[in-house]
């Protein structure tokens, strides 16, 4: 969260195509935050994407897409929400298609676990690079705590729900486990001192 990487992938996108290059961006059902088939960036940029569902075969789509012209790189926003056959399908497209394919997404949940489609990229990627943001206290922010509408954490709940900084704040690991401990009665905060 708030690390800018629909913002990075749009303006990879964009490199590519301002050189005359095909590309196509993806995009989950699951997030409609501004709209259906479209990516942006909170700091406004857009484009628009193909959308998937979880049982979407993404190699068939972008064999679709090259069958028509040329396709030089795959984009897939918020990949967190993919699915282990999926990351697969995406594997076949870069070894066999010869698409380069890029996929920006979370590591972790509000609770500080894996989602699948993580899980599946952490194994299956050539190579990782980290976007980073930075929490409140100056440090590098690598978890994301959801939160209610008065700040507090919430520590419970289906893994999936859609939303922005009104729903979910970037933190450092210290002060995910200080928030996580918050308000459970068998854990005390993180000792500042």
């Amino acid at each position: 969260m708030n690390a800018g990487k629909s913002t990075i992938l749009l303006q990879s996108s964009y490199n590519y195509r301002e050189r005359g290059m095909n590309t196509l961006i993806l995009t989950p059902e699951l997030d409609t935050r501004f709209g259906t088939g479209k990516v942006s960036s909170r700091i406004g940029l857009e484009a628009d994407a193909i959308v998937f569902d979880q049982v979407e075969n993404l190699r068939h789509c972008v064999q679709t897409q090259v069958e028509a012209a040329p396709l030089h790189c795959v984009f897939v926003d918020e990949a967190q929400f993919l699915t282990a056959k999926q990351v697969r399908q995406l594997s076949d497209v870069a070894d066999h298609l010869g698409v380069p394919v890029m996929c920006y997404g979370l590591r972790t949940d509000f609770q500080g676990k894996l989602f699948d489609g993580s899980m599946q990229l952490l194994a299956w990627a050539d190579v990782l690079t980290e976007v980073k943001t930075i929490c409140h206290c100056g440090r590098k922010a690598t978890m994301v705590l959801r939160i209610d509408q008065h700040g507090s954490p919430i520590q419970q709940g289906d893994q999936v729900q859609i939303g922005g900084n009104e729903r979910y704040l970037s933190v450092c690991r210290r002060h995910f486990k200080q928030g996580m401990a918050s308000r459970q009665t068998d854990e005390l905060p993180f000792d500042e001192t």
